[in-house]
């Protein structure tokens, strides 16, 4: 089977840091991928080279076969991405402002009216679709955030924190909306949330250092853990060696 998002070699220094240092992996159709790690790991820097906002020092990615320097747009339109903090436009309300990631998208008429309401129903906006984005709490701000990233239903989603800031109820519609989605895609999230990892992921991956210390099912990482638990599988595997 084909991946759908291909990295190799993904390196990014900041002077004499670095922050994402050689790593490699594949995704392919069907697969959700729980990338982990602790703060400051290299976990958005890598998406964020991933979806082609970040310009790696070193390496490629590749989305659909296409790489995301080289041939941007098209690697792109088979992307959706939702990056920490889900930029939007705060005066737009929620509707006008998915017409107007539609447009950019090129829809237009009656399919971008159509491409606006499906999203809008995923992730359960009706009820706000009239208000400025500005005045949502943070999490309809990042249901906002999720409803620009499907609305083009693309392949491969990238998503940084889907469920930040989402009450226990809306988490749960999220958990629910990924895992449908799940089959047709390749998925890939970043979280800090380990039981998310358990209730959706297919597989994980654990970054430390800029570094992947670790990448199986989550039933693998768990046994290698003595006491059988993947937040304690995490910690002993990202946090600092003793000198």
């Amino acid at each position: 089977m084909t991946a759908l998002i291909e990295i190799e070699g993904l390196t990014k220094r900041f002077g004499t840091f670095t922050a994402v240092d050689n790593v490699s992996f594949q995704v392919e159709r069907g697969e959700v991928l729980g990338f982990l790690g602790p703060n400051g790991a290299g976990k958005s820097t890598t998406m964020r080279m991933l979806a082609g906002f970040m310009t790696p020092t070193a390496g490629t990615a590749r989305i659909c076969g296409h790489d995301v320097q080289a041939d941007s747009v098209a690697a792109r339109r088979m992307l959706g991405f939702l990056p920490e903090g889900a930029p939007t436009y705060p005066d737009m309300t929620v509707a006008g402002f998915l017409r107007f990631v539609a447009s950019v998208r090129g829809y237009s008429g009656g399919e971008a009216a159509d491409r606006v309401e499906h999203a809008i129903g995923l992730t359960t906006l009706a009820g706000v679709r009239l208000q400025p984005v500005e005045t949502l709490s943070k999490g309809f701000k990042r249901r906002v955030g999720l409803a620009q990233s499907l609305l083009h239903d693309p392949p491969v989603l990238v998503l940084d924190e889907p469920t930040d800031g989402l009450d226990p109820n809306q988490k749960h519609e999220v958990r629910e909306l990924i895992a449908r989605m799940a089959p047709e895609k390749a998925i890939v999230i970043s979280t800090h949330i380990l039981e998310e990892v358990d209730a959706l992921c297919t597989r994980a991956i654990i970054i430390a250092n800029g570094r992947i210390v670790a990448d199986g099912t989550p039933a693998e990482l768990e046994k290698r853990h003595p006491s059988g638990k993947l937040d304690d599988a995490f910690r002993a595997m990202t946090q600092p060696r003793a000198a």
